[in-house]
């Protein structure tokens, strides 16, 4: 039996409540966060009270769950206050379990106001590739700020995917698990999972009417193999 969790933020965020709402149960943003995208009547929603809360909770075996928590409140200037809890139960490694699901969580948080603010009410299309297992090493995701130029936020970079026409993109986040590029119409997302026993994987967030799936992740994991190619 495993240990349970809670992971609890507010932040405030760009839009209206009705918009926060949408992004994060209509498959527009909802993708950031790991449960699947709600639906009114489905069993895993336990709480569907649209602009101002929802709740999922997927339960398991022997106890198991794992529940997202969102309460929407209106803020002045537009604005709109997420209370969110994800809560749950790690059955391994708890701790490290524990810190990268809160770190994941300040990324997503940001992602989700980064599409509000630049991309809201647009549909995307997701994208997203697992790194070769040589990018499981301490340093990989050094290297790979070192292969995109990346070193400060706010900068902007010349995004260069083999395949891809070349981008201009501004950092809009960056630490030693994540970074976060954001282009004209996508929002490209680095998540350094080496930290936690995984590998350096990239996702992008698509909202341009050409967008294209596998072109942009045939394009990511080349670059990915590249750079940590043995």
């Amino acid at each position: 039996m495993g240990k349970e969790f809670a992971i609890e933020r507010e932040v405030v965020l760009p839009a209206t409540p009705e918009e926060v709402f949408a992004a994060v149960t209509t498959g527009t943003a909802n993708w950031m966060f790991p449960t699947p995208a709600p639906e009114p009547g489905s069993p895993l929603v336990k709480n569907w009270e649209p602009p101002d809360r929802v709740t999922i909770r997927q339960d398991g075996p022997d106890g198991w769950f794992n529940a997202l928590d969102f309460i929407i409140e209106a803020r002045d200037g537009g604005t709109a206050a997420l209370r969110y809890v994800h809560s749950g139960i790690f059955t391994d490694d708890w701790d490290n379990q524990y810190d990268g699901a809160s770190k994941h969580t300040d990324f997503y948080h940001h992602t989700l106001g980064q599409y509000l603010r630049y991309f809201g009410g647009r549909s995307a299309t997701y994208a997203e590739v697992a790194g070769p297992a040589a990018s499981a090493l301490p340093t990989a995701l050094e290297s790979l700020k070192k292969s995109l130029g990346v070193s400060a936020i706010d900068e902007t970079v010349r995004l260069e995917l083999p395949g891809l026409a070349p981008v201009d993109a501004v950092v809009d986040y960056l630490n030693p698990y994540f970074i976060g590029l954001r282009t004209p119409d996508a929002l490209h997302r680095v998540f350094g999972r080496n930290n936690f026993g995984g590998t350096v994987d990239a996702t992008a967030h698509l909202f341009g009417e050409d967008a294209d799936k596998e072109q942009t992740e045939q394009a990511w994991r080349t670059f990915l193999n590249g750079v940590f190619a043995a």
